[in-house]
Protein backbone atom coordinates (compact mmCIF):
# COMPACT_ATOMS: atom_id res chain seq x y z
CA UNK A 1 0.00 0.00 0.00
CA UNK A 2 1.57 3.14 -1.37
CA UNK A 3 0.92 6.46 0.95
CA UNK A 4 1.12 9.78 -0.29
CA UNK A 5 3.41 12.53 1.59
CA UNK A 6 1.13 14.66 2.79
CA UNK A 7 -0.97 11.39 4.48
CA UNK A 8 2.97 10.48 6.09
CA UNK A 9 2.99 14.15 7.36
CA UNK A 10 -0.38 14.49 8.46
CA UNK A 11 0.01 11.19 10.62
CA UNK A 12 3.68 12.01 12.43
CA UNK A 13 1.96 14.97 13.26
CA UNK A 14 -0.75 13.58 15.05
CA UNK A 15 1.53 10.84 16.89
CA UNK A 16 3.79 13.40 17.89
CA UNK A 17 1.60 15.60 19.58
CA UNK A 18 -0.10 12.70 21.04
CA UNK A 19 3.30 11.44 22.87
CA UNK A 20 3.96 15.30 24.04
CA UNK A 21 0.62 15.51 25.56
CA UNK A 22 1.06 11.37 27.23
CA UNK A 23 4.75 12.61 28.17
CA UNK A 24 3.50 16.15 29.61
CA UNK A 25 0.01 15.49 31.09
CA UNK A 26 -0.42 16.64 34.63
CA UNK A 27 3.27 18.51 34.20
CA UNK A 28 3.19 21.74 35.73
CA UNK A 29 6.06 23.14 33.84
CA UNK A 30 5.58 21.46 29.94
CA UNK A 31 7.72 21.77 27.80
CA UNK A 32 10.42 23.33 30.21
CA UNK A 33 11.80 20.28 31.29
CA UNK A 34 13.36 19.83 28.36
CA UNK A 35 15.55 22.64 28.99
CA UNK A 36 16.14 22.07 32.58
CA UNK A 37 17.33 18.54 32.11
CA UNK A 38 20.04 19.01 29.53
CA UNK A 39 20.71 22.35 32.05
CA UNK A 40 21.37 20.98 35.00
CA UNK A 41 23.48 18.25 34.12
CA UNK A 42 25.38 20.77 32.38
CA UNK A 43 25.98 22.53 35.66
CA UNK A 44 27.11 19.95 37.39
CA UNK A 45 29.78 19.11 34.56
CA UNK A 46 30.60 22.68 34.63
CA UNK A 47 31.10 22.63 38.66
CA UNK A 48 33.04 18.71 38.56
CA UNK A 49 35.31 20.21 35.54
CA UNK A 50 35.89 23.10 35.91
CA UNK A 51 36.19 24.54 39.43
CA UNK A 52 37.20 21.14 40.82
CA UNK A 53 39.43 19.61 38.01
CA UNK A 54 39.95 22.75 36.55
CA UNK A 55 40.20 21.62 32.87
CA UNK A 56 41.82 24.44 30.44
CA UNK A 57 38.87 25.05 28.08
CA UNK A 58 37.28 28.79 26.95
CA UNK A 59 33.61 29.25 27.72
CA UNK A 60 33.27 25.92 28.88
CA UNK A 61 29.76 26.34 29.78
CA UNK A 62 29.16 27.02 26.20
CA UNK A 63 31.36 24.32 24.89
CA UNK A 64 29.34 22.20 27.40
CA UNK A 65 25.84 23.02 26.29
CA UNK A 66 26.65 23.14 22.67
CA UNK A 67 27.74 19.42 22.74
CA UNK A 68 25.08 18.24 25.61
CA UNK A 69 21.90 19.52 24.01
CA UNK A 70 22.17 17.47 20.44
CA UNK A 71 23.59 14.48 22.65
CA UNK A 72 20.10 14.53 24.75
CA UNK A 73 18.57 14.53 21.18
CA UNK A 74 20.10 11.20 20.23
CA UNK A 75 20.55 9.97 23.49
CA UNK A 76 16.70 10.41 24.30
CA UNK A 77 15.56 9.31 21.05
CA UNK A 78 17.35 5.93 21.47
CA UNK A 79 16.12 5.31 24.47
CA UNK A 80 13.11 5.96 23.76
CA UNK A 81 12.55 3.95 20.85
CA UNK A 82 13.00 0.72 22.92
CA UNK A 83 9.92 0.98 23.91
CA UNK A 84 7.86 3.06 20.97
CA UNK A 85 6.40 0.21 19.29
CA UNK A 86 5.18 -1.70 22.44
CA UNK A 87 3.90 1.52 23.57
CA UNK A 88 1.97 1.75 20.63
CA UNK A 89 0.57 -1.73 20.44
CA UNK A 90 -3.40 -1.39 20.34
CA UNK A 91 -3.17 0.95 17.74
CA UNK A 92 -0.42 -1.15 15.60
CA UNK A 93 -2.99 -3.85 15.93
CA UNK A 94 -5.98 -2.18 15.30
CA UNK A 95 -4.88 0.15 12.36
CA UNK A 96 -3.01 -0.06 9.10
CA UNK A 97 -0.72 2.34 8.96
CA UNK A 98 3.38 2.84 8.21
CA UNK A 99 4.95 1.69 11.19
CA UNK A 100 7.68 3.27 11.00
CA UNK A 101 6.16 6.42 11.39
CA UNK A 102 6.11 5.70 15.56
CA UNK A 103 9.69 5.82 15.84
CA UNK A 104 10.23 8.83 13.61
CA UNK A 105 7.52 10.89 15.46
CA UNK A 106 9.78 10.05 18.43
CA UNK A 107 12.89 11.18 16.68
CA UNK A 108 10.45 14.10 15.64
CA UNK A 109 9.73 15.09 19.26
CA UNK A 110 13.04 14.77 20.68
CA UNK A 111 14.00 17.30 17.57
CA UNK A 112 11.60 19.68 19.08
CA UNK A 113 13.07 19.48 21.66
CA UNK A 114 16.18 20.55 21.18
CA UNK A 115 15.26 23.00 18.63
CA UNK A 116 13.96 24.52 22.14
CA UNK A 117 17.43 24.61 23.75
CA UNK A 118 18.85 26.71 21.34
CA UNK A 119 17.68 30.29 22.69
CA UNK A 120 19.38 29.24 25.66
CA UNK A 121 22.58 28.52 23.72
CA UNK A 122 22.03 31.75 21.91
CA UNK A 123 21.93 33.88 25.91
CA UNK A 124 25.06 31.74 27.36
CA UNK A 125 26.63 33.15 24.10
CA UNK A 126 25.69 36.77 24.98
CA UNK A 127 26.94 36.20 28.68
CA UNK A 128 30.56 34.90 27.32
CA UNK A 129 30.79 37.99 24.66
CA UNK A 130 30.39 35.83 21.61
CA UNK A 131 27.06 35.99 19.52
CA UNK A 132 25.48 33.55 16.69
CA UNK A 133 26.61 33.60 13.12
CA UNK A 134 24.31 34.09 9.79
CA UNK A 135 25.62 30.60 9.00
CA UNK A 136 23.60 29.26 11.29
CA UNK A 137 20.62 29.83 9.06
CA UNK A 138 21.38 27.08 6.69
CA UNK A 139 23.66 24.88 9.34
CA UNK A 140 20.76 23.91 11.92
CA UNK A 141 18.71 22.61 8.83
CA UNK A 142 22.07 20.74 7.65
CA UNK A 143 23.15 19.19 10.82
CA UNK A 144 19.74 19.02 11.73
CA UNK A 145 18.40 16.84 8.86
CA UNK A 146 21.38 14.35 9.31
CA UNK A 147 21.03 14.08 12.92
CA UNK A 148 17.55 13.18 12.36
CA UNK A 149 18.30 10.81 10.01
CA UNK A 150 21.31 8.80 11.66
CA UNK A 151 19.11 9.14 14.75
CA UNK A 152 16.10 7.12 13.00
CA UNK A 153 18.18 4.76 11.47
CA UNK A 154 19.35 3.88 15.22
CA UNK A 155 15.72 4.14 15.98
CA UNK A 156 13.78 1.72 13.48
CA UNK A 157 17.10 -0.86 14.37
CA UNK A 158 16.55 -0.92 18.49
CA UNK A 159 13.00 -0.27 18.46
CA UNK A 160 12.17 -3.05 16.13
CA UNK A 161 14.88 -5.04 17.99
CA UNK A 162 13.70 -4.71 21.22
CA UNK A 163 10.27 -6.69 19.96
CA UNK A 164 12.10 -9.51 20.20
CA UNK A 165 15.34 -9.33 22.19
CA UNK A 166 13.53 -7.15 25.49
CA UNK A 167 16.86 -7.42 27.60
CA UNK A 168 18.24 -5.14 24.53
CA UNK A 169 17.17 -1.78 26.82
CA UNK A 170 19.94 -2.69 29.68
CA UNK A 171 22.48 -2.73 26.59
CA UNK A 172 21.66 0.44 25.13
CA UNK A 173 21.09 1.75 28.80
CA UNK A 174 24.83 0.98 29.01
CA UNK A 175 25.88 1.57 25.82
CA UNK A 176 24.49 4.72 25.58
CA UNK A 177 26.47 5.93 29.15
CA UNK A 178 29.61 4.34 27.53
CA UNK A 179 29.38 6.29 24.16
CA UNK A 180 28.66 9.36 26.33
CA UNK A 181 32.32 9.11 27.47
CA UNK A 182 33.50 8.00 24.67
CA UNK A 183 32.42 11.10 23.04
CA UNK A 184 34.22 14.87 23.36
CA UNK A 185 30.91 16.48 24.92
CA UNK A 186 32.68 17.22 28.16
CA UNK A 187 36.24 17.96 26.75
CA UNK A 188 38.08 18.75 23.74
CA UNK A 189 39.20 16.14 20.91
CA UNK A 190 42.56 17.16 21.26
CA UNK A 191 42.87 16.15 24.86
CA UNK A 192 42.88 12.69 24.09
CA UNK A 193 46.27 10.77 23.41
CA UNK A 194 46.81 9.93 20.13
CA UNK A 195 47.03 6.12 20.35
CA UNK A 196 42.71 6.50 21.54
CA UNK A 197 41.94 8.92 18.64
CA UNK A 198 40.11 6.54 16.71
CA UNK A 199 37.65 6.84 19.64
CA UNK A 200 36.86 10.15 17.59
CA UNK A 201 37.93 8.92 14.11
CA UNK A 202 35.47 6.34 14.10
CA UNK A 203 32.21 7.39 16.16
CA UNK A 204 29.63 8.83 14.33
CA UNK A 205 28.60 10.61 17.48
CA UNK A 206 32.05 12.69 17.72
CA UNK A 207 31.10 14.08 14.06
CA UNK A 208 27.70 14.90 15.54
CA UNK A 209 28.87 16.68 18.52
CA UNK A 210 32.01 18.46 16.82
CA UNK A 211 30.03 20.00 13.54
CA UNK A 212 27.19 21.21 16.11
CA UNK A 213 30.17 22.78 18.07
CA UNK A 214 31.64 24.55 15.09
CA UNK A 215 28.58 25.99 14.23
CA UNK A 216 27.30 27.19 17.72
CA UNK A 217 30.81 28.49 19.32
CA UNK A 218 33.34 29.39 16.07
CA UNK A 219 29.84 30.33 13.39
CA UNK A 220 31.41 28.14 11.01
CA UNK A 221 30.06 24.90 9.08
CA UNK A 222 32.58 22.19 8.88
CA UNK A 223 31.76 20.63 5.94
CA UNK A 224 34.21 17.82 6.48
CA UNK A 225 32.18 16.63 9.82
CA UNK A 226 29.17 17.11 8.24
CA UNK A 227 29.16 15.34 5.22
CA UNK A 228 30.96 12.36 7.30
CA UNK A 229 27.45 12.78 9.39
CA UNK A 230 25.76 12.13 6.26
CA UNK A 231 27.63 9.37 5.19
CA UNK A 232 26.95 7.72 8.32
CA UNK A 233 23.54 8.32 8.65
CA UNK A 234 22.74 6.58 5.36
CA UNK A 235 24.59 3.59 6.65
CA UNK A 236 22.27 3.54 9.69
CA UNK A 237 18.87 4.52 7.61
CA UNK A 238 19.77 1.06 5.02
CA UNK A 239 20.18 -0.93 8.32
CA UNK A 240 17.48 0.46 10.44
CA UNK A 241 15.01 -0.04 6.79
CA UNK A 242 16.33 -3.49 6.49
CA UNK A 243 15.88 -4.84 10.05
CA UNK A 244 12.28 -2.97 10.10
CA UNK A 245 11.26 -4.07 6.68
CA UNK A 246 12.10 -7.83 7.63
CA UNK A 247 10.74 -8.09 10.93
CA UNK A 248 7.62 -5.90 10.69
CA UNK A 249 5.46 -8.36 9.17
CA UNK A 250 5.67 -10.42 13.12
CA UNK A 251 4.70 -7.60 15.14
CA UNK A 252 1.40 -8.26 15.37
CA UNK A 253 1.61 -11.45 16.80
CA UNK A 254 4.98 -10.40 19.01
CA UNK A 255 2.63 -7.66 20.85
Amino acid sequence: MKYSLGYLLDLATVITEKELKVRYKSSFFGYLWSIANPLLFAMIYYFIFKLIMRVQIPNYTVFIISGLFPWQWFASSTSNSLFSFIANAQIIKKTVFPRSIIPFSNVLMECLHFLCTIPVIIVFLYIYGMSPSWDWIWGVPLIGIAQMAFTLGIALTLSTLNLFFRDLERFITLGIMLLFYCTPILYAGDMIPQQYHWLIDYNPLANMILSWRDLFMNGVINYHEVFMLYGYAVISLLIGSFVFNKLKYRFAEIL
